[in-house]
């Protein structure tokens, strides 16, 4: 036997401007199935709705369950799952999830089943070898020799940085306690994000037209737990420089079929100066690029990377994973990696080498972040 259950829009929220950049996801529709000698699944079917999706730029999509409106929300692990709607997606249209392992449950307990669906778009970056040039220590690592080349597995970037109307979910989600939210957040032009209520009941709110701004005074600790609750982390700074300037042969060193015509390239675009014949090709600082301030995420679509990851020149700069400790700078021990330049600034400070590091507990009106998922796969 087997019931389906029609998932309301609430479940599907990409369909509203303020829940910015996640990729669009409709007719969501739950069934609980009992299988004569497997027990019991549920099966999440929906549709996808992306028509540009590829191998090259797929969807992540994961699922967030709880079993009552009384309880915790939880990520649904990928490896709990089969069919081909969970994880890495790279075509559109009707997909479904396969949840196996759930146990005995009755009809009531599944009808108090609460489960949302959200896909975000990402670029595929394969394995190989890659020209690195930013390593801390002014050129070398802790053994205090330099590194020319670094080999890196397949991985998945997402496409933008993490949106203001993305991280709004997450705060609403999980935040009844306060957690991942500070007051600068509140900042109307930057976020605009509100805090309501009182601990352990808070709720936020946001403001539409700025939804699509990339997410700002995050802490690297904010970073990461809006990742965990999505399944992803942080990329290291290596992942990060090879997404922006792309490996020696852009398919990957197993096939090595697309040579990188400019795997020295000092911007996502190649070594043309942002400004270069009066394009702007990122936001940077001053108004001359049509922004005061950070601008709405993939706005430069002409300049994005060698394998279509957006804004990793300009707009906020970006959270790595990574500490920075080398034996030539003991004494930064503790700070993180912050890599890309920011809407702050001069458009030659953009480049691959541009970085720097902070605390992991600061958070800045210039930082944001994106997440990673590592990929087991060859290439």
């Amino acid at each position: 036997m087997s019931k389906v259950l029609i998932v309301s829009s609430l479940l599907w929220l990409s369909m509203s401007p303020l829940w910015a950049n996640w990729l669009k996801i409709s007719d969501v529709e739950v069934e609980l199935q009992e299988l004569e000698k497997a027990g019991h699944r549920i099966v999440v079917s929906f549709e996808l709705n992306e028509p540009g999706l590829s191998e090259r730029k797929p969807a992540y999509v994961f699922v967030r369950y709880r079993r009552s409106s009384v309880d915790s929300w939880k990520l649904l692990a990928l490896s709990d799952t089969r069919g081909d709607g969970h994880g890495i997606v790279s075509f559109p249209g009707r997909r479904r999830i396969l949840w196996w392992g759930i146990g005995p449950i009755t009809q009531d307990e599944f009808e108090a089943y609460e489960i949302r669906v959200r896909a975000i778009p990402m670029v595929r970056v394969p394995s190989g070898t890659f020209s690195m040039k930013s390593i801390p220590g002014a050129g070398y690592d802790t053994s205090g020799s330099a590194r020319k080349t670094t080999s890196l597995p397949l991985f998945y970037l997402a496409k933008f940085e993490t949106t203001i109307g993305m991280y709004l979910e997450f705060l609403n989600e999980n935040g009844g306690q306060g957690n991942g939210w500070n007051r600068r957040m509140a900042h109307p032009r930057r976020c605009g994000i509100s805090q309501v209520g009182e601990a352990p009941d808070f709720t936020y709110s946001g403001r539409d037209e700025i939804a699509n701004l990339p997410m700002v005074y995050v802490s690297w600790y904010n970073a990461q737990d809006f990742l965990q609750w999505a399944g992803l982390r942080l990329p290291s700074e290596a992942e990060w420089e090879k997404a922006y300037r792309g490996g020696h042969y852009l398919d990957g060193d197993s096939t090595k079929t697309g040579p990188n015509p400019f795997p020295e390239r000092s911007y996502p675009w190649g070594s043309e100066d942002p400004v270069s014949g009066s394009v702007h090709r990122c936001n940077h600082k001053g108004r001359d690029d049509g922004f005061s301030g950070t601008a709405p995420v993939g706005s430069f679509p002409a300049y994005n990377g060698p394998y279509g990851a957006a804004d990793q020149a300009g707009n906020v700069s970006e959270w790595t994973l990574d500490w920075y400790a080398t034996t030539h700078h003991a004494d930064l021990d503790g700070y993180r990696l912050v890599r890309g330049g920011s809407w702050r600034a001069i458009p030659t400070g953009v480049g691959v080498v541009s970085g720097s590091t902070s605390l992991p507990l600061a958070g800045r009106s210039t930082v944001g972040f994106r997440g990673v998922l590592p990929s087991s796969e060859e290439n």
